[in-house]
């Protein structure tokens, strides 16, 4: 018998969310503390709330639980910057040419590109972005792959705010997105997996450079 996952608490999922936001956006910087009491305070709601959502959070790889220091923010280096991209690399060219090759139409992808043109903040472009690959990848015709991908999302996202903290560039990676999706949109699949492949690896070579990028 598949057993029914248990819903998260209404409360524990509004702090979830807020908190998820606002790390990948620059709001919750890496290595900040995640004061369980003053978190509660922030969002008027119990500690407990707070703390089921800190511990899910630290399962997505976005924060970091310590006996002695507590809760904080993931530390970004080069070595999980590689860690998270390498599954990249592997995972998501692959599952853009599944994606072309079964014809699946990309509508969400070029609205994803749209919005993150129109953003008026980090946030909101960083979401539009994230968007943007997992329309790439989100109909591939294997879920298990998708939700590996989902799995690193979050990562990944932490390690472009450190990266464009230090060095924006929007329009760069903009371009790159509109060429990987006039490449879908033509039915290359191969050219798009190739594209999208040196998208994300010429991404970590310019966050961190000297480190080789992933291996």
């Amino acid at each position: 018998m598949t057993s029914v996952p248990t819903p998260i608490p209404s409360r524990t999922q509004f702090v979830l969310d807020s908190i998820k936001h606002r790390i990948p956006c620059g709001e919750l910087s890496p290595g900040q503390p995640l004061i369980e009491t003053e978190l509660a305070r922030a969002y008027g709601v119990s500690k407990t709330p707070v703390r089921e959502a800190l511990k899910t959070l630290a399962g997505t790889g976005l924060v970091e639980m310590s006996q002695y220091k507590g809760a904080t923010v993931r530390t970004v280096d080069a070595a999980m910057a590689r860690e998270v991209y390498d599954v990249r690399l592997l995972l998501e060219p692959e599952a853009l040419r599944r994606t072309v090759l079964r014809g699946t139409p990309l509508d969400a992808a070029h609205e994803a590109l749209m919005r993150a043109d129109a953003a008026e903040d980090a946030a909101e472009r960083s979401l539009a972005n994230r968007e943007f690959h997992r329309a790439l990848y989100a109909d591939c015709g294997n879920p298990l792959l998708g939700r590996l991908l989902d799995g690193v999302r979050d990562q990944a996202a932490l390690v472009s705010a450190v990266a464009w903290a230090a060095d924006p560039s929007w329009a760069r990676e903009a371009a790159e997105h509109e060429w990987i999706l006039r490449l879908v949109l033509a039915g290359d699949h191969e050219g798009a997996a190739r594209a999208l492949h040196e998208h994300i690896e010429s991404f970590v070579r310019r966050a961190f450079p000297g480190e080789g990028g992933p291996r």
